[in-house]
């Protein structure tokens, strides 16, 4: 069916979408997930996926809105078609009557008094914010974390950015993949001959890009369903491999100096891809960032002794905090004196410690740090 053709939205397209709500917060559901299983019709699909990611990511700024004209917490449902409706009111500028009409009709026989009073106090407010973060709709200690590492010009630019749906980019072999991931599989820049192993691969994005060119190219992941996603995502693209191996890049089944570049896209914390995944705000902890960056050290230390002397080591995450990129550089620095930091001269990336960064704002992309580092010729202690 043809959704221009298909009629108007239904008036339980809302209801639906509270549905969906409930189980992303109440069973830890990936809003993603819950929409492609939900089997909409066309007519409401785009409602249905916009409010249930709109209100993922707004809940923080929505309840604020909402909190203000309700003495007795409510259900989850009854809270989620709030929600519902102060984001179709203030952040779809959906007309009032449609916006609040529409919303309890959505309701529970029960509730639709209720949401009915609140959902016309609401339209009547001019919003005001006690805070950045309740305004941009993120934990506190998130916004304080980019604040302090980026400064808050900087920090509130990316998490506004990330606030907006993020475009699909679709590469020539039709697969999805963010401009900045492409980016970074380009600066691998695998020359021809080449072994070069992809530590952490899982999906396959950026193994399948590098395996467009003339080098050998190992993937591993140390979950045996990602590294499954690889080979899956590799036939798919028709990208030919050397190898699909699950593995622990902390304790690799590889020679040592058996490569001539190792990429380690190591786990982060995301905090670059809140735009495209829209529950996780909401799901990582203060606590994952340290954690995460002691195994970015140890990723970052065994491919040091997986490449060749004179070989590439690369260094990518899909987030800006500095535990995650600057501090891991400089564990490169104290550890690896000899190597040599390559600079990253395209002008897309912005200079950050010794690598690059790109920042949402910069180009409507993930944010994303990497660094190249190139091994001494010598083989050194450790090597």
């Amino acid at each position: 069916m043809n959704p221009s053709q298909s009629g108007p939205v239904s008036k339980n397209a809302r209801a639906v979408a509270a549905k969906l709500l409930d189980r992303v917060e109440r069973d830890g559901a990936y809003a993603n997930l819950v929409l492609a299983s939900a089997e909409l019709p066309d007519r409401d699909a785009g409602l249905v996926t916009e409010l249930v990611y709109g209100v993922t990511r707004m809940r923080r700024a929505l309840d604020h809105l909402i909190d203000g004209f309700v003495s007795d917490p409510p259900d989850l449902t009854t809270r989620n078609l709030l929600r519902i409706g102060a984001y179709q009111l203030h952040m779809l500028d959906t007309p009032a009557y449609a916006a609040v009409s529409e919303t309890v009709d959505a309701a529970p026989r029960r509730q639709r008094g209720f949401v009915n009073a609140v959902l016309r106090r609401v339209a009547e407010v001019e919003p005001t914010w006690p805070t950045e973060a309740v305004r941009l709709s993120y934990p506190d200690w998130m916004v304080e974390r980019l604040e302090a590492d980026l400064g808050a010009t900087e920090a509130q630019a990316a998490l506004k950015q990330m606030n907006q749906p993020s475009p699909v980019t679709t590469r020539p072999d039709g697969y999805v993949q963010d401009l900045a991931s492409q980016w970074v599989a380009e600066l691998v820049d695998p020359q021809p001959g080449e072994k070069v192993l992809d530590m952490c691969a899982g999906p396959g994005g950026k193994t399948t890009t590098l395996a467009g060119s003339s080098a050998a190219i190992v993937a591993a992941d140390h979950r045996r369903h990602r590294a499954t996603l690889v080979a899956a995502n590799a036939a798919k693209t028709a990208s030919s491999l050397a190898g699909v191996v699950a593995a622990d890049g902390r304790r690799p089944p590889f020679r040592s100096r058996s490569f001539d570049r190792v990429l380690v896209d190591a786990p982060c914390s995301g905090l670059g891809v809140l735009g495209r995944r829209a529950d996780a705000r909401w799901r990582v902890k203060p606590n994952d960032v340290e954690e995460l960056s002691l195994l970015q050290a140890e990723l970052v230390r065994a491919a040091f002794v997986l490449v060749r002397p004179g070989g590439v080591v690369i260094y990518s995450v899909c987030t800006m905090t500095e535990a995650e990129t600057a501090a891991i550089d400089q564990v490169v620095a104290q550890e690896h004196p000899d190597a040599e930091a390559i600079p990253i001269t395209d002008p897309r990336w912005r200079p950050h410690s010794r690598g690059a960064l790109v920042l949402p704002q910069d180009h409507n992309t993930d944010a994303m740090f990497v660094a190249k580092y190139q091994a001494p010729h010598h083989a050194g202690s450790g090597q």
